[in-house]
Formats: structure tokens, sequence, C-alpha cells
């Protein structure tokens, strides 16, 4: 399919940011940004005079945005799942239309969740350090009273958010024999029927029983500092907390001192409260692991996202409805 453009008028379609592989968008020019974050000025130069822009979560998308993109635009096609960087209300009053990637990270971030439940539990990155380090070949293997990690056969998984991440993450642990409970607003019987045979729980009975605490939540306003210094004290000593979703939902100051003061075993991070900032008490522990926003960085996760952003921006270029719009 070719998409429309106006008489004389070729559509200018613009990537924020680098992508893998590139798009096939047959009767527009596409302009790709840069590997690193743009500042706001950049990227509002950037955009200036496109129909349609392939946006990253870290570009606020807001009236400034769409006022330095012009009356022109029509789409803004967002290359993620989360669309909070994204003021919707400010899209629909202009008849800019988004849409998002759902589905595509949900492998890539499952698998990410549960490497940082293995990092986590057997401190991999402090043993990597030793292991490259000159104390190793000078003393070499420790005792068998040091390098102790935590077991996970048997623990109990909490999952807050069942959605298809939640879901894929409690699906990789039924290896391990976990039990698994789930925080939802209502049943979700995909959860509790075979082979999960989940267990729905209020936050706060969840957060008492279960060694590892996963948070596939959605930002919103009732789930930002849904992970607190009360939630966090109602935690095991020896559980972790995994962060897959967005910063946010956990208050890093509290997390900072749980961690420190060895309230709970350790966390696992892959989003940031002010990212792309860590907070500085998280850089200064051993006990957390952290990653930058890697959750859908895999090949066969990245090359899905960039064809479904093909398909919604060759819809909205042709008129039509695109198969993954988002309303609120």
């Amino acid at each position: 399919m070719t998409v429309s453009s106006h008489p004389g008028a070729v559509p200018l379609v613009v990537v924020t940011r680098a992508i893998p592989g590139s798009l096939e968008l047959p009767g527009a020019r596409v302009e790709s940004g840069p590997e690193t974050k743009p500042t706001r000025d950049q990227l509002h130069s950037m955009i200036r005079g496109a129909t349609l822009v392939v946006t990253s979560y870290t570009d606020p998308v807001d009236d400034a945005f769409l006022d330095a993109a012009g009356a022109q635009l029509r789409g803004v096609c967002q290359i993620a799942v989360g669309t909070d960087n994204i003021d919707k209300a400010a899209c629909a009053r202009r008849g800019v239309v988004v849409t998002n990637t759902p589905g595509a990270v949900t492998e890539g971030t499952a698998d990410l969740a549960f490497a940082l439940i293995l990092a986590v539990a057997r401190r991999i990155p402090a043993e990597d350090r030793y292991a490259r380090s000159a104390e190793y070949p000078a003393m070499g293997h420790l005792s068998m009273a040091a390098h102790i990690g935590l077991e996970l056969t048997g623990r109990t998984l909490l999952i807050v958010g069942a959605g298809r991440i939640g879901y894929a993450t409690a699906l990789r642990s039924l290896g391990w024999g976990m039990r698994i409970l789930y925080v939802a607003r209502s049943p979700h019987l995909e959860f509790e029927q075979a082979p999960l045979g989940a267990s729905r729980v209020t936050l706060d009975e969840g957060l008492r029983r279960a060694d590892i605490v996963s948070l596939h939540t959605p930002l919103t306003p009732e789930t930002r500092h849904l992970i607190d210094a009360r939630a966090l004290s109602l935690m095991k000593p020896d559980a972790m907390l995994i962060n897959t979703s967005r910063g946010p939902v956990v208050d890093e100051a509290a997390l900072v001192k749980h961690l420190r003061d060895a309230r709970i075993w350790g966390a696992g991070l892959d989003v940031y409260e002010a990212e792309p900032t860590v907070h500085p008490g998280l850089l200064a522990l051993e006990n957390v692991v952290l990653t930058p926003h890697i959750g859908s960085a895999n090949r066969v996760s990245r090359g899905i996202m960039v064809r479904m952003v093909e398909a919604n921006a060759i819809a909205i270029l042709g008129g039509l409805a695109p198969p993954n719009p988002v309303t609120r």
C-alpha cells in the first residue's frame, strides 16, 4: 500500500531516535534522528513540518511538541507500549492519531525480569567484578560461607499487574516450581487456571507473603509510588523487588533506605523515577542490579516493534484506521 499525500506534497515522517532497520513507507520521505536523546529544542526542530512522527518513550509529546510540528501533523506512532509521555487529550483535540506497539515487548521484557531475578538472587554483578579483579587469582575460591545467594526453587512470586508481561514472567517461574500470587483490580482467569494456578491477593497480603515482587503495572496517578516506604516495610527481609514497568511506581528514596539497611535482600531495576537519572543512593549499593531500560532490547522484539510502527504509519498516512490506536 502506498501512502496518500496532498497533491504535490510528499509526506514527511520523522523518526526521533535511531531504530533497528528502516521503515518502508512508499510515497513518504523518512528522516531519522540520532542514537542519543535529543534536547527538547532539537526534538522540536527535527519534527517541524512532519506529517507523522515516530516517537520514543523519552519524547515529551505535549502542546509545545504539537505546535512545533505544525497543523499538518496527522499521527504520532510510539515505538513502545507505554504512552505516559504523550498528552493524548492534546493530540485528540488536534485530530492527531496516537498509536503504540502492544504485545511486541512481552517476551523480551519478561526475559529481562527473570534475568534480574536471577542476578539479584545470586548477586551476579558483584561476582562478575570479583572474577575480573586481581583478588581472584590472588585469593582464589573463597570459603563455603562466602558468596552465598538466594535459592529460587519453591519460592513465592508476586506479580503486580496482571497483563501480558506479568503473565509471561509468571510462566517463566514454573521451571523453578514457584508459587504464584497476583495483584489486579479484577480476577484474571488465565492466571488462575493451568499452568500457573495463581491466587489473586491484595497488594498488602502479597507483599507480606512474597519472596519476589515483580512489578508490571502501567504508570497512573493510582500507581505512582505504589511501592513506598509503607509497602516496602511489609516485605520479608530476604525478599527482592523487581521493576521492569515504570520508574515512578517505586519511591526510590524509600527503596534506597530499605536496601541500605538490609531490610530487603535486593532489587533489580530496569526503569527509574527520574529516568535517565538514577538515584545516587542506588549507584552506591551492592544489593541492587541496574539496567538502562532495555526490556525490549532483543532482535525479535525490536524487529516486531518496527513492523508494527510501519503498519500504523501506513494506515494513518493512507487515511485508514491504524491497527494499534491509543485513546487513553
